[in-house]
């Protein structure tokens, strides 16, 4: 993968492509679906959006581009045509310290 995509952050907005209700009968694969980044260290958080009616964010790190494009495909949601996300990619320039570690950052971007 290389440093290129070990640094990337990507943010995952969620939203949902008709009414909430439409996503509840795949809560439960959503949940694993979620707990697998977050086990792997691929998803840093997540979240519902408020109001939840908006949808929700992912915020994910040490995986490139089309990673990241693969790994919303595979979100329950996004294959049950329930909900569709947006993608933006970042390369962090300027960092709090409180972060520099998890994100793997030289202390050149580290600021604060």
């Amino acid at each position: 993968m290389g440093v290129w995509g070990e640094r990337m952050l990507h943010l995952l907005v969620l939203e949902y492509t008709g009414s909430p209700e439409r996503a509840e009968p795949y809560a439960a694969a959503r949940a694993d679906f979620l707990e697998r980044h977050h086990r792997e260290g691929v998803f840093l958080l997540s979240g519902r959006a408020v109001p939840a009616e908006r949808g929700g964010a992912i915020l994910v790190r040490g995986v490139d581009r089309a990673a990241v494009e693969r790994i919303a495909a595979g979100d329950p949601l996004v294959a049950a045509g329930v909900a569709r996300y947006g993608i933006t990619t970042v390369d962090p320039g300027r960092v709090h310290p409180a972060l520099a570690g998890v994100l793997a950052v030289d202390s050149s971007r580290v600021r604060g």
